[in-house]
């Protein structure tokens, strides 16, 4: 078992419908630069990838990544939040810290409003577009297109 996979994963009963896969899309800003969400967040090895994009996965978590575009795929009807997507990356998120960039307060906002609070428990919900800043102010995104859903990848 890779030991840097820790979300909590959805396993089928015989006959049991497997739930759909919602989106959102997280940018991330720190000290003025783009962080790119790794591909394969909360997948569990062997993994297989193709141009970047992951293609297959031995194990599926509750939220994933297929490719760096920021795109995180939920269960649907799941209640996960940005805490959850940043333990499963295995990256830092406190009141003051994305990652490794840190040292003021971090700013968090959903499709285009600042959101107060813990930044780990914002929840992942259906379409949202979720900016996270630490450092100079990056006017954020009040939306994102949406590629279609992918036919490889999830299962």
């Amino acid at each position: 078992m890779d030991r840097g996979f820790n979300p909590r994963t959805w396993v089928a009963r015989t006959g049991a419908a497997r739930p759909r896969w919602a989106r959102a899309h997280i940018e991330v800003f720190g000290a003025d630069r783009v962080v790119l969400l790794a591909a394969g967040i909360g997948t569990q090895a062997p993994r297989r990838f193709n141009d970047g994009r992951l293609v297959a996965a031995a194990c599926f978590g509750e939220l994933v990544t297929l490719d760096p575009t920021g795109t995180v795929y939920f269960r649907g009807g799941s209640r996960v939040t940005l805490g959850a997507l940043f333990h499963a990356w295995g990256q830092r998120l406190t009141a003051s810290r994305v990652g490794s960039f840190g040292g003021s307060r971090v700013r968090v906002y959903v499709n285009g409003r600042e959101r107060d609070g813990n930044p780990r428990q914002v929840p992942l919900t259906a379409g949202a577009e979720i900016v996270l800043e630490v450092g100079p102010p990056v006017p954020p995104h009040t939306h994102f297109t949406f590629p279609p859903k992918p036919s490889t990848g999830l299962r």
